[in-house]
């Protein structure tokens, strides 16, 4: 079973950007971005939102 970390990794690339520009379109850092997909931190509920939506994915996908 896949972390939410991993999984979000994998979907950022599935989407084509990279931490840098996944970051700015979510108004963050890249160095946060790195943190959530290496589990360190979780992005508030807000932000899983804006995750969602700039991804195209449910929130399963990142979950499972």
């Amino acid at each position: 079973m896949s972390t939410f970390g991993e999984n979000l990794k994998n979907e950022r690339k599935l989407a084509g950007f990279n931490q840098a520009e996944f970051a700015k379109l979510l108004g963050t850092t890249q160095q946060r971005v790195s943190e959530w997909e290496r589990d360190k931190v979780e992005p508030t509920l807000s932000t899983i939102k804006a995750i969602l939506k700039a991804l195209n994915v449910t929130f399963e996908d990142l979950v499972q």
